[in-house]
């Protein structure tokens, strides 16, 4: 098996599993807003201050495009070079990054009703 391979079934395999959390996000709508990370710690008086369907429709958008992103760089790494693999899964970490709060203030600040 060759290095361009690894690179783009290890995109694709991510690919799928993001594709399979925007359908979820997708389906359940703003129920699936518990299923954000920190968002289920909050008090329940708390979480009814939220827009929670537009949390839900945040997260479906952003999972679609990490999908997206990284399938992108399966099929080019597939056929063009396994740099495109690499250079997808850097840019789905620093979009990753990018959104990642450990202040759950700060992380749901901009969903408030």
């Amino acid at each position: 098996m060759a290095i361009n391979d690894i690179f783009a079934i290890s995109c694709f395999v991510l690919a799928i599993i993001f594709v399979l959390l925007a359908f979820i996000f997708a389906l359940l709508k703003e129920k699936a807003a518990i299923l954000i990370s920190g968002f289920n710690t909050l008090p329940q008086e708390l979480r009814r201050s939220y827009d929670t369907q537009r949390m839900s429709k945040d997260m479906r958008n952003q999972f679609a495009l990490w999908a997206l992103i990284l399938l992108a760089g399966a099929v080019l790494s597939h056929f063009i070079s396994f740099y495109f693999a690499i250079a997808s899964l850097v840019l789905w970490l620093f979009l990753f990054f990018k959104d990642v709060h450990f202040d759950v203030d700060k992380a749901f600040n901009r969903y408030l009703k």
